[in-house]
């Protein structure tokens, strides 16, 4: 199953128009729609903020299971273990018509609802967080030093905090 929309990323300049297509593979994550909908939010959120491009551009956002992402993480990255979220931006300069290809996010089912449960998050707010963070490494952010890593989670702290969203680096939603 998937769904694409396009939203409009709120900017001072000309908006940035993004597609966003969500792809749900595995079961046990909440209905398409609701995916849909904390997607585009997570998105247009965080487009807002970064250093997008103005223009169209197009990001794909898949729901998968443990499974295939330890598939991936193993083909890709060469590390045999599933993980949250992996995102994989498309090469530059791919031809042809249409919005600029950012690349692709996925998240693992039973991670993501491990690390919610044992962080006392809700499923979709943690699911905002991955969303936004591998969002963000579509565009070219990164936590590899000290610097990189602050400046990213600064930025997702602020995207979040837009949604409502707790600091995911501070204390947990129960508090």
């Amino acid at each position: 199953m998937s769904a694409a929309t396009k939203i409009g990323a709120a900017r001072a300049a000309a908006p940035a128009e993004i597609a966003v297509d969500v792809v749900v593979d595995a079961d046990g994550w909440p209905p398409e729609e609701d995916l849909v909908a904390l997607v585009e939010t997570a998105v247009a959120a965080a487009a807002a903020r970064a250093e997008l491009e103005e223009g169209s551009a197009e990001v794909v956002v898949a729901f998968a299971d443990d499974g295939r992402v330890r598939e991936l993480n193993r083909d890709f990255r060469g590390k045999d273990s599933a993980t949250n979220v992996l995102s994989f931006p498309a090469p530059d300069g791919l031809p042809g018509p249409g919005p600029r290809a950012l690349g692709d996010v996925i998240l693992a089912r039973e991670t993501v609802a491990a690390e919610a449960a044992a962080e006392g998050k809700t499923l979709e707010n943690h699911v905002r967080h991955l969303v936004v963070h591998g969002f963000l490494h579509l565009l070219g952010y990164d936590h590899e030093t000290d610097a990189e890593a602050e400046r990213m989670e600064r930025l997702e702290t602020e995207v979040l905090a837009s949604l409502g969203v707790p600091d995911p680096y501070g204390s947990t939603e129960a508090d």
